[in-house]
């Protein structure tokens, strides 16, 4: 039988290298009650967790607060973590409870579809938003409305979808990593993301279809600006007598 790895105990010097921990480790420091390490937890997988519980709850207050609540349980129970799934997969699934149990009891009297359940429905790119220094205010504008219109999109899809989307394509998790996560076959999570891709694609094709109608638009205000400034000069091109 070939040795087991033990995490490496927390040390008391100040010039640890957290980020060379392995999880194992990173579990350890923190059950030790080690705030650094438990700070260097959130900040690394802060961004994670969130879209995880947005994508169920669709508000941006209350996936924060799931969030907070998850992180809470977690460094409750850390001492139960032993390294079987990545650190990241454990913390996953406590804020996907947190985020499924905060939707209940915000819609108890609404039909909450199981994330493990049975459904009939069975190349997204994310929008980067990286606002460089010399980006110009409208370029700016127009990087934000595009972000909102995905982030509506992405909002739109069913509930059994919108998780596997933003955990396959989002957070870039694999197939495997998002079926450990919800608790569903990996073949599952195959055909949601398909569909899940398939109503995005068409959800921002119709999108598209109507920002082509209103491009370059003219009524309202333009119409009124070009039929008052050619009136006003009417008068001095009237038409020659016949």
């Amino acid at each position: 039988m070939q040795p087991t790895t033990q995490p490496v105990m927390p040390s008391t010097s100040s010039t640890i290298n957290y980020s060379s921990l392995s999880d194992a480790d990173l579990a350890a420091h923190i059950a030790a009650h080690d705030h650094h390490a438990f700070e260097l937890l959130m900040r690394r997988h802060n961004q994670s967790l969130y879209r995880t519980a947005r994508s169920i709850l669709k508000d941006d207050a209350e996936a924060e607060d799931a969030v907070q609540d998850a992180y809470l349980l977690a460094y409750r129970g850390i001492g139960s973590f032993r390294g079987d799934a990545k650190l990241s997969t454990w913390l996953t699934r406590i804020v996907l409870n947190e985020a499924l149990t905060k939707a209940r009891k915000r819609s108890r009297r609404a039909e909450i579809i199981s994330l493990g359940g049975d459904t009939e429905w069975e190349q997204q790119t994310e929008v980067n938003m990286s606002e460089a220094a010399s980006e110009s205010p409208e370029r700016h504008a127009m990087r934000a409305q595009a972000r909102h219109l995905l982030e509506k999109s992405i909002d739109s899809l069913p509930d059994v979808f919108r998780t596997v989307f933003v955990l396959r394509a989002l957070e870039e998790m694999s197939g495997e990593e998002v079926a450990s996560c919800l608790d569903i076959p990996e073949a599952t999570v195959r055909t949601r993301f398909f569909r899940a891709k398939s109503l995005l694609r068409e959800a921002l094709s119709r999108e598209i279809d109507f920002a082509f109608e209103e491009a370059f638009s003219f009524d309202g205000a333009r119409c009124d600006r070009i039929v008052a400034g050619v009136l006003a000069r009417a008068d001095d091109f009237r038409p020659d007598a016949v």
